[in-house]
C-alpha cells in the first residue's frame, strides 16, 4: 500500500485533499425542514381562486371553452383547497404559458402575484339602426352600459350567452317606428321603466334567487314602436365578476 512521507495512506486521486494531505469528507446534502410543505400543497386563498376564475372567464369569452367546460372548471376552481388543484384548470389555455417572458398563470398564483387579464369593459356598447336591423348575441363581454336606438328598424339584443363583467347593467333602449327585443338569462334580476307613445314598452321583471346575481335595468321609450325585455328560459349565466360584488 502506498503511503505518504508522513506515514498516512495516500488519498485517492479523485478525492479533494486538505493542505495536510488528508481527504476532505464528502459534503452532506442539505435536508429540507421536516415541516416544509410542497408548493402544490399550499392552501389556496380566495384571491387565488378569483384569478383562475378570471382566466376561465376570458377563455370562455374567446371561445376556447364550451359552456359546459367553463361551468365544470369554474366549479372546480371555487371548490379547490390547494394551489395544486388550481393549476390544472388553466394548463391548456394560452394565458397559462409564458408567451413573451411573462410568468405562467399557475406560477403566478403559486407566487401570490396577480395574473394579467383584460380590464373590465367600461365603455358603453352602442347599437343604432335606421331602416335596417342590428343583432348582437352569442358570447360577448357585457360591461355596465348598453345604448340601443332603432329608427324605422329593429334591434335584437341577446345577453343570454354573454359574459357579465359588472354587477349591474343599464340598457337604455329608445325606438321610433321600430322595435327592440332584449333577452337576458333567467338567473339574473331584470327590472325596467319606460313609456310608450302609440307604442309599447314592456319589461317582464324578475328577481334572481341569488342575491349577488347581476341586475339588468332597462330604461327608455317607444314611440310608434315597441321595446320588449324578458328572460330567455333555459339560458343561465355561469359566472360573473364576483370580486366586484364583494363576495
Amino acid at each position: 500500500m502506498d503511503t505518504s512521507p508522513s506515514g498516512q495512506p495516500a488519498p485517492r486521486p479523485e478525492e479533494p485533499v486538505r493542505p495536510s494531505g488528508r481527504p476532505v469528507p464528502p459534503a452532506k446534502s442539505p435536508q429540507p425542514p421536516a415541516n416544509r410543505v410542497a408548493e402544490a400543497e399550499l392552501r389556496a386563498s380566495d384571491a387565488d381562486r378569483e384569478r383562475i376564475a378570471g382566466l376561465l372567464r376570458d377563455a370562455y369569452a374567446e371561445g376556447r371553452l364550451t359552456a359546459d367546460e367553463h361551468a365544470e372548471r369554474l366549479d372546480a376552481a371555487y371548490r379547490a383547497r390547494t394551489l395544486g388543484e388550481l393549476a390544472p384548470l388553466t394548463r391548456d389555455l394560452p394565458s397559462h404559458r409564458p408567451l413573451t417572458g411573462e410568468q405562467p398563470a399557475a406560477s403566478a398564483v403559486a407566487a401570490g402575484q396577480p395574473v394579467p387579464r383584460p380590464p373590465v369593459r367600461d365603455e358603453p356598447v352602442n347599437l343604432w339602426t335606421a331602416f335596417g336591423g342590428v343583432t348582437r348575441k352569442g358570447r360577448w363581454r357585457v360591461g355596465s352600459r348598453i345604448r340601443a336606438t332603432a329608427v324605422f328598424g329593429g334591434i335584437d339584443l341577446d345577453l343570454s350567452d354573454a359574459v357579465f363583467e359588472s354587477p349591474e347593467v343599464l340598457i337604455v333602449a329608445n325606438t321610433f317606428c321600430g322595435g327592440i327585443d332584449i333577452k337576458v338569462p333567467e338567473n339574473v334580476t331584470l327590472v325596467g321603466e319606460g313609456f310608450g307613445i302609440l307604442g309599447g314598452f314592456a319589461v317582464r321583471e324578475q328577481t334572481a334567487a341569488d342575491p349577488h346575481a347581476p341586475v339588468v335595468r332597462v330604461k327608455g321609450s317607444a314611440v310608434l314602436g315597441g321595446v320588449d325585455a324578458k328572460p330567455r328560459r333555459g339560458a343561465r349565466i355561469k359566472e360573473w365578476v364576483r370580486r366586484q360584488l364583494g363576495s
